[in-house]
């Protein structure tokens, strides 16, 4: 009687699985405007390769990581947040974006809530 429903069960718990690394792989939502802006002052880009991707740094040649599919994205956003703690900064609404050496390269008003709080929970600029 339990072998007919053994195909579905299986069927069904591959499927879940499936969907649960989806869904734990899967990038944060980010504010668009902002994370456009910042990106372009991050030292972190996501390099393609016939291998697959990297995450290489514009300042440091040698930096390479190579972290598997399942964790690209977490790794990539680790590293964009702990750049962003250390060279973003909010000034009332407007975000500063820092160098290496602390002087201000480039700011950005914040329009919205949504914009300041994104800030705020992808960074963890205060």
């Amino acid at each position: 009687m339990n072998r007919k429903y053994l195909p579905f069960a299986l069927f069904l718990g591959f499927f879940l699985f499936g969907l649960s690394a989806f869904l734990q792989s899967k990038p944060s939502d980010k504010n668009e405007r902002v994370y456009k802006a910042v990106k372009e002052y991050s030292p972190f880009y996501l390099d393609k390769r016939f291998g697959g991707l990297q995450i290489m740094s514009k300042e440091d040649s040698s930096f390479k990581e190579k972290p598997n599919n399942m964790t690209l994205f977490k790794e990539f956003e680790r590293l964009e947040k702990e750049w962003g703690k250390k060279h973003l900064k909010l000034d009332n609404n407007t975000l500063l974006i820092l160098d290496n050496s602390g002087k201000t390269q480039s700011t950005l008003p914040l329009n919205s809530k949504d914009e300041i709080e994104f800030v705020h929970q992808y960074y963890g600029v205060k």
